[in-house]
């Protein structure tokens, strides 16, 4: 058996507010987000989902209430190819994978992965790959297939404070080029709600409701 070097954490999905991310998704999925926090520094702020025990979605936008920054946004939220994306309607865009060993982590992820960073929001801390540009691993040519990388240290996940709404994650579906795919199966091994597959970058989620199966691309 593999031995996996991190684990899905959640899923980040984007909008260009967080008022039309909801109205766009509450009524898709059938279930209301939880209150989530701003990112002091960063100009986003969230709302969370609860997916099961350990994986949670999080959908992110600019927040206007914070004053101009001395760095872009992150999971490039301020350039144009994402703001495209999200012109319509809120999308997935990117995916964040935990790990104790984040060092080692980022080693099989090189060159594409950043130097890992310490971030608040309310009494939650941690250790997050997320370079000075904003950029997500691998930029416009892997369209956001690499994993950002997270360590929650002590903090409790967050999933530990979300309501479970029975909302489940079936399988993140993830193309990407051949140079992307031997660092991800190192990274990841054979993990349980993983499908990787070879090809154009793409990411889809499909979600399980009841008896209602759910997708997020």
């Amino acid at each position: 058996m593999t031995t996996r070097l991190a684990e899905l954490d959640h899923l980040i999905v984007a909008a260009n507010s967080l008022e039309a991310g909801m109205a766009h998704l509450e009524p898709l999925l059938g279930v209301s987000f939880a209150p989530g926090g701003r990112h002091l520094g960063f100009g986003t702020h969230n709302r969370l989902l609860s997916l099961g025990p350990e994986v949670y979605l999080e959908l992110i936008a600019p927040d206007p209430g914070q004053p101009e920054l001395g760095r872009p946004r992150p999971f490039s939220l301020d350039e144009a190819w994402i703001r495209e994306r999200i012109a319509g309607r809120p999308r997935l865009i990117h995916y964040v994978c935990r790990s104790r060993r984040l060092e080692a982590a980022r080693t099989v992820l090189a060159p594409w992965s950043a130097a890992a960073i310490t971030m608040r929001r309310d009494d939650l801390v941690w250790r997050i790959t997320i370079p000075e540009d904003g950029k997500l691993p691998g930029g416009t040519a892997l369209g956001g297939v690499l994993p950002s990388l997270i360590d929650w240290g002590d903090t409790p996940h967050p999933c530990t404070r979300l309501p479970d709404l029975g909302l489940r994650l079936q399988a993140l579906e993830v193309g990407a080029p051949a140079s992307a795919m031997e660092p991800l199966r190192a990274l990841l091994g054979e993990a349980p709600a993983l499908r990787l597959a070879a090809g154009e970058p793409a990411q889809c989620a499909r979600l399980q409701s009841g008896n209602r199966t759910l997708v997020l691309d």
